[in-house]
């Protein structure tokens, strides 16, 4: 690693000061993106700003017909919250299957949310239950804030302090992994609810998690497995690797959307 300055702050307040002061300066939450940057000297911050000081920033909460999420819980958090589990029981089936035991521990929601890894669970979460974050600045709805791969609306020295997610009448979500990193080759997240029928694939998309219209039409005119079988996405606008072809991955998000439907009911 290089050198910099550590700070903590116990609030958003004074994070955001830390931030605004120092252009180089960066936070960190649960930190699993960012020190594996730094231990391979992928990245050089002046200073790095810990918010896992700041109590504000924590916590789950029901408001009417909307789950509010703090910026700073953690994936086995959300896996295992009893408001989650109720209102959003495919939000929290999806957050137990990120990473591995040290990852959900450590993980939180709103940094991955704001690193916006193309193979990243939530943002497609967001996208398919219409979900809005909330900045130390303002509201952003999901469908603006997720603008492509690592790239979101944030501006420099804006934080994400909490998730807002509708509660959806149904919703599923499926995935293939890679076995060996297990990252998402291909999710799909499908919901139904204030928003209308829709559906969000990551892990498979050139440009990041996108919304997939044909499906959407597709069940919001019969919600089943079968309306999405027949589905063909182009495979130019997918991901290809060593792990999976672009033509294997599009056929993925049909069989990962199939399966979704069939877990939502």
């Amino acid at each position: 690693m290089y050198d910099f300055t550590y700070h903590k702050p116990s609030s958003v307040a004074d994070a955001v000061k830390l931030l605004a002061a120092d252009p180089d300066a960066r936070p960190i939450s649960g930190g699993m993106t960012l020190l594996p940057a730094l231990k391979l000297r992928l990245n050089k911050p002046s200073a790095v700003v810990d918010l896992s000081g700041i109590a504000e920033l924590r916590g789950i909460r029901r408001e009417g017909s909307t789950i509010v999420i703090g910026a700073m819980t953690k994936h086995y958090e959300v896996a295992t919250s009893p408001e989650i589990k109720s209102a959003i029981p495919a939000l929290a089936a999806m957050a137990a299957t990120i990473g591995d035991t040290q990852v959900r521990n450590r993980g939180t929601m709103g940094g991955s949310v704001a690193n916006n890894d193309p193979s990243a669970d939530y943002p497609a979460a967001l996208l398919a239950l219409g979900g809005t974050i909330q900045t130390d600045k303002r509201k952003i709805s999901a469908d603006d804030f997720f603008q492509g791969v690592f790239a979101t609306a944030l501006e420099m020295g804006e934080l994400v302090t909490a998730i807002h997610i509708p509660v959806p009448e149904k919703a599923g979500y499926a995935k293939m992994r890679n076995p060996a990193s297990r990252y998402s080759m291909a999710g799909v997240f499908v919901a139904k609810g204030p928003h209308g029928v829709r559906v969000a694939a990551n892990g498979a998309g050139a440009n990041g998690s996108f919304r997939v219209k044909e499906m959407e039409a597709a069940l919001a005119a019969n919600w089943s497995p079968e309306a999405v079988a027949g589905i063909k996405l182009d495979p130019f606008l997918m991901n290809g690797d060593i792990h999976g072809s672009a033509e294997y991955r599009a056929h993925l998000v049909t069989v990962m959307a199939k399966r979704a439907v069939a877990e939502a009911g």
